[in-house]
């Protein structure tokens, strides 16, 4: 959506020689955040198979542009403290959610200029001194952006006695998204997150 990768949430199921009319849903979360209030531009990678898990067809690539698409903002949400930004792939931090779904979350804006769709994980995370284990885990095409959250269990926190996400560390791994191949992994970065 207007070059933000969009988490969606779609599936249908259609007969031989019939047809379906169906809804993709859009995280509305992701849109917020991105800052996309009107939509001029949907890009979709369809991938198909029939009742034996075989493929019809993967990786499809379909493009729509809406009537606001001359209108659409494209400026990046990128306000933040800068992370990485090296092999065409930017990372800033941007916030920390302490009441997110699942426990607390650091919001990152991340942008993909390297010329091959990548994917990021994080390894060695510490939250004030002590470890953490993650969730994180997000795929970026290339020339597109993302706004996406490194979540952190509230019971991990707690365990620790950690009521305020004060000092983080942690080091990116990046790698192809088709291949698997390393592209980079960064050396440990320290932030302050208030």
């Amino acid at each position: 959506m207007n070059d933000y990768m969009i988490t969606d949430l779609f599936s249908a199921d259609v007969a031989a020689g019939k047809k379906s009319n169906e809804v993709m849903y859009l995280s509305s979360t992701e849109l917020k955040a991105a800052g996309i209030d009107t939509v001029g531009q949907i890009e979709m990678y369809f991938h198909a198979y029939d009742s034996n898990w075989d493929n019809l067809f993967k990786n499809v690539y379909s493009k729509l542009e809406t009537s606001e698409f001359a209108n659409m903002d494209t400026t990046p949400n990128d306000e933040g403290q800068e992370l990485y930004n090296a092999n065409g792939v930017r990372i800033v931090g941007k916030t920390v959610d302490e009441n997110s779904f699942w426990g607390t979350a650091i919001l990152l804006y991340i942008e993909n200029t390297s010329g091959q769709n990548v994917g990021i994980n994080v390894d060695n995370m510490s939250i004030n001194g002590y470890m953490m284990t993650p969730l994180f885990s997000t795929t970026v095409y290339d020339g597109k952006k993302s706004i996406d959250d490194i979540t952190i269990m509230s019971s991990d926190l707690e365990a620790n006695g950690i009521t305020s996400v004060d000092q983080v560390e942690l080091k990116f791994h990046i790698y192809n998204a088709e291949s698997y191949d390393t592209i980079a992994d960064s050396d440990a970065i320290t932030f302050t997150a208030q």
